[in-house]
């Protein structure tokens, strides 16, 4: 009856649970209130302290304004320590105002209490006053990192705070700033940020004051810590590495530039950079660019310190070659697709920042240092102060007697002799220097230091060249030390370092490197009176000796096997050797310097070389690409007839015993010859035009003439085509002046279709040489320069082309290259103006050139942009035409073993003497001649004795219409040289009889022919003959017919 249900027991402990944890809320609630009520109390409580104090300093620095009351130290160091305590960002003004009082303080004479530093001398506020100078000091750096120096108001604000900053930071009380750890890292990082938002512009922003102001606080610890390693550090990452900071301090502050003297900075940074792991430490944290501009600045520094890098050569030489290989290796690693561009290092994945982009120019120039005149002289002294052996001046050699060798006038051969009064022995490998000696390796690491540079510094490489090859005497006293190398000096040595991979090799080889490199370069810019006249820098005997070394070094490097393995710096050594190389052979085929076969290698035998091209094996494919000189011309032209006839097998166009080629057939009336060629050859496929053409004339009277096409009558079609669109009546190619060489007309077209007739034209010229008939066309060298592709190459220079155009013009081009008065009173502007058909046209060479005058400046740019417009611009669409129709018919890589000149030769045959042996040996005789008949043996006698050299030319194109001999020799005149004899005039001629051949053969005639004329069938390379009955009588009449040109009918 008393018991409580179970029910009842449960709800009462629920309740009594709720009722506390109710109670807990209730306490929890009003905790909280209570926290936050504290909180609300403090926020607003420091909120009323702040502005309390705000108002208090407000009215501190109002009522000094004013001027009613005098500040005093005290009082200054107590409302600093109040903002100082509630500094937040919108305090900037009031921060501003402090310090303006702080300072003005410290300029009041005689009043030590007023002076803000006499706290500093206080026992009780001393640690205070240290606390709060630090604050101060911090709070400044903090506020120059935001600030930008080329807004007038944060002008003012930087004077400020860098005042403060050197007032209150000398190097006796720099303990003050101390004490915050790594206070300094960070401090000359903020300055860093000042300096480089001051000075990576075009224009510097901060003034002089400031500038100086800045340099001092960051060299202030440096010095006080006795340049230890730390800070040395801190200063080169931070300070040194700020885009031009020392060329700027060079013309803003001499002060500074003195200060760095003093403190022999230079050496100091010279010798902590010489440590290899520093070095490394250094470039990693800058990375490329900034990497760079201390690079600059450590050689500008070098510049103005001749005496340091003089004594520090050795050091200097190695700091500067590990950055480049630093960035070298920084920007390799960093190429990707996503690239952006380097004015100075090229492409790569690193974004340049706006302000260092801008004052990559002032960099640059600070670079160019190093190959200016004075550290080059410096460097390379051991080289240079070396005196070449004189002996007595020997006058230039004379030259053969050509319009374009004869561009010197008289009195530069005498001013030649006068500059060659200290003339020097040639120099020659003569060997004796130790490779391993102080010297030597001074000399080569000085060379690996350039050639990393033009290797790294990618987008000024050219002007690093023009630098060093401005002294004139660095490349010959260059070449004079390589001789003097090894035991036996040059090749030997060098060809061993290729096979050894030690770092003494390699400098060796960076060596050579440098030398090909600046020479290439050198006898690329310099013209033709400078390199055969004048001899500036070398003489000829010694560019003989240079070919011959760099033609077998290369030939060595091939043949042995070394180029087909080759790769980085070997590959590049190679490819720098080869370009000089390649330079001197080509200005050789403009204009001879080298005695006769010394390209050709005699150890090379041509049939063994075509037996590994027959192979495929590598070594022969290489020597063929890149040095196919060293094999004889004839040799290399047996080499593209073989060429030529695999591909005519390929293309089935060679008769067979089971196949006969595709034969075109055309018909062309006399009287239009070349417009019915164009009509019916334009539209042909280039296999047909390759393949056999078979040709069927018409006469004026509509009648087909006599004739059977056997390649013969085709040859003559081609041959008056030829004849006909090489007419300079044509306008469609004009002859140079002078030498009459041809080349295509600017004005062509005044034709409807001359570009279509251009590439004609080139067809028809391909197929020339594609079947082997030789055509007299004389071709302007310049103009089958670009037929060859050689205006694509690095090396190639128009002006040195100018004279196969127009040498009056050259000598007048390079008379303002020489001109030693202001060309500006020439009264020259960019431009060229040209008498086109009775108008006068202007052409710019740069847009707006005819507004831009010629100057001291830009007169060799302007030389330049004049050939090249003449030879390039002027004939580019005319030139790009032809060359289209002559490449779908000649491989170009067909031509890349010839010359300028060879492929001049391959179109015109040999210009040498005609060998009358090899003609007499290769003839075929009709008619009842025979080589042991009177009449042939009149002839050929009468060709060899009483005929000059000029009468043997024009009875060769008497009889084939070319008045040189194939470059093969007559076997491989198609068809074949032949004698005929006749009896009637060539409108009664019937062909051979029998009784016309035995008469002829027993010279039985049937009246005496002694009034007619030989005449020739060029179609057919035949000379129609009448049995003379006297020598004489055959020599006066063939010398009358090739006079007369009474050829060219057709049998």
């Amino acid at each position: 009856m008393f018991s409580v249900p179970q029910s009842s027991k449960s709800e009462f402990l629920d309740k009594a649970r709720q009722a506390r944890e109710e109670r807990k809320g209730l306490k929890e609630k009003e905790k909280s209130a209570i926290h936050i009520q504290a909180l609300v109390r403090s926020f607003l409580c420091r909120c009323r302290l702040q502005k309390e104090i705000r108002k208090e300093v407000d009215d501190y620095f109002q009522v000094s304004e004013t001027g009613t009351s005098k500040r005093n130290a005290l009082s200054i160091f107590k409302i600093a320590r109040k903002l100082l305590f509630i500094y937040r960002q919108e305090d900037k003004m009031r921060f501003e105002k402090l310090c303006r009082a702080i300072l003005s303080s410290m300029e009041v004479e005689n009043e030590p209490k007023v002076w803000y530093v006499s706290l500093a001398l206080s026992k009780d506020l001393t640690i205070a006053w240290l606390k709060q100078i630090k604050d101060v000091l911090w709070t400044c750096c903090s506020l120059l990192k935001n600030l930008k120096p080329d807004i007038l108001q944060d002008n003012k604000l930087v004077t400020l705070y860098l005042t403060m900053l050197v007032t209150f930071t000398d190097t006796s009380t720099w303990r003050i700033v101390r004490g915050k750890g790594r206070l300094y890292d960070i401090y000359i990082y903020l300055i860093q940020i000042l300096l480089t938002n001051g000075l990576a512009r075009s224009k510097p922003s901060l003034s002089k004051g400031t500038l100086t102001a800045v340099f001092t606080l960051s060299l202030r610890p440096v010095i006080a810590a006795h340049f230890s390693d730390n800070l040395l550090r801190s200063f080169l990452l931070h300070i040194m590495s700020v885009p031009a900071v020392v060329y700027h301090l060079s013309v803003l502050t001499p002060e500074c530039m003195a200060t760095i003297q003093t403190h022999d900075l230079l050496r100091k940074f010279i010798l902590f950079l010489s440590r290899e792991e520093q070095c490394l430490d250094i470039c990693v944290c800058l990375e490329g660019s900034h990497t760079l501009c201390l690079l600059g600045n450590l050689i500008h520094l070098g510049y103005l310190n001749e005496k340091v890098l003089e004594e520090e050569a050795n050091h200097f030489v190695k700091d500067l070659t590990d950055m480049l290989s630093y960035c070298q290796r920084y920007v390799s690693q960093k190429k990707s697709n996503l690239t952006h561009w380097h004015p100075v290092l090229g492409w790569f994945s690193q974004t340049v920042d706006y302000g260092l982009n801008e004052s990559m120019p002032l960099v640059t120039k600070q670079l160019q240092n190093l190959w200016g005149v004075s550290i080059i002289r410096t460097l390379f002294n051991d080289v240079l102060s070396k005196k070449l052996e004189s002996q007595e001046p020997t006058p230039p050699p004379p030259q053969p007697s050509t319009s374009q060798n004869n561009l010197p006038v008289k009195n530069l051969f005498k001013r030649a002799f006068q500059k060659s009064a200290s003339v020097r022995n040639i120099l020659k490998p003569v060997g004796g220097k130790r490779v391993d000696s102080a010297e030597v390796q001074k000399v080569c690491s000085i060379c690996v230091l350039y050639q990393t540079a033009l290797s790294t510094l990618t987008q000024i490489r050219l002007q690093i060249l023009t630098g060093l090859t401005h002294l004139d005497d660095l490349l010959p006293k260059l070449w004079a030390f390589i001789c003097e190398l090894g035991p036996q000096g040059g090749l030997k040595l060098f060809m061993e370092c290729l096979n050894n991979d030690t770092d003494e090799s390699k400098q060796l080889l960076a060596m050579l490197m440098l030398f090909c490199d600046c020479s290439r370069h050198l006898i690329t810019i310099l013209d033709d009176i400078e390199v055969y006249e004048e001899q500036t820098s070398f003489k000829i005997e010694e560019l003989i000796t240079i070919s011959s070394f760099l033609n077998t070094f290369v030939y060595k490097m091939i043949w042995d096997g070394i180029l087909e393995n080759a790769k980085g710096e070997k590959l590049e050594l190679f490819h720098s050797v080869h370009g000089w190389l390649m330079v001197l052979y080509e200005r050789d085929c403009r204009r001879r310097f080298t005695p006769d076969d010394h390209w050709l290698r005699k150890d090379l035998k041509p049939s063994l070389l075509f037996q590994e091209l027959e192979k495929g094996k590598k070594r022969a494919q290489l020597l063929l690409q890149y040095i196919p000189h060293v094999i004889p011309h004839k040799n290399r032209v047996l080499l593209f007839r073989n060429i030529v006839t695999k591909e005519k097998e390929n293309l089935g166009l060679v008769e067979t015993s089971s196949a006969s080629p595709h034969v075109t057939h055309i018909t062309i009336r006399r009287s239009r010859m070349l417009e019915d060629g164009y009509d019916q050859l334009r539209r042909l496929p280039v296999n047909s035009i390759k393949g056999v053409i078979r040709v069927k004339f018409v006469n004026d009277l509509g009648v087909d003439e006599a004739g059977i096409d056997q390649d013969g009558v085709f040859k003559e079609f081609l041959e008056e085509i030829i004849k006909k669109v090489f007419n300079p009546a044509l306008n469609l190619f004009k002859t140079t002046s002078g030498n009459e060489r041809l080349y295509p007309s600017p004005t062509s077209y005044i034709h409807e279709n001359h570009l279509q007739l251009f590439e004609f034209v080139g067809k028809m010229l391909g197929k020339a040489v594609y079947e082997g008939i030789v055509v007299d066309v004389p071709f302007a060298s310049f103009f089958l320069s670009q037929v060859l592709g050689h205006h694509h190459s690095t090396f190639y220079s128009s002006i040195d082309e100018l004279p196969s155009l127009d040498s009056e013009f050259y000598k007048n081009l390079t008379s303002i290259k020489r001109y030693d008065g202001d060309v500006g009173d020439l009264g020259l502007t960019l431009s060229y103006d040209e008498d086109v058909m009775g108008q006068l046209v202007c052409h710019e060479l740069i847009p707006g050139g005819k507004t831009m005058p010629v100057t001291n400046e830009n007169k060799i740019s302007y030389i330049h942009l004049m050939a090249h417009f003449r030879m390039h611009t002027q004939i580019k669409e005319q030139t790009a035409a032809f060359i289209r129709g002559f490449r779908s018919i000649i491989n170009p890589e067909w031509l890349h073993m010839f010359s300028t000149p060879e492929v001049q030769r391959l179109v015109s045959g040999d210009n040498a003497e005609i060998d009358l042996d090899d003609l007499k040996k290769h003839t075929v005789y009709y008619g009842g001649f025979h080589s042991s008949h009177r009449v042939i043996i009149w002839l050929w006698d009468i060709l060899s004795s009483d005929f000059n050299a000029e009468e043997r030319a024009m009875f060769l194109k008497f009889v084939t219409s070319c008045s040189r001999p194939p470059l093969l020799g007559f076997a491989y005149l198609k068809p074949p040289f032949s004698i005929r004899c006749v009896e009637v005039s060539d409108d009664q001629d019937t062909g051979d009889t029998l009784g016309s051949v035995l008469r002829g053969f027993f010279t039985i005639r049937k009246k005496e022919p002694g009034g007619r004329l030989p005449t020739s069938s060029t179609c057919f390379n035949l000379l129609k003959l009448p049995n003379y009955s006297k020598k004489s009588i055959l020599r006066d009449k063939l010398r009358y017919a090739i006079s007369m040109n009474t050829g060219f009918e057709l049998s």
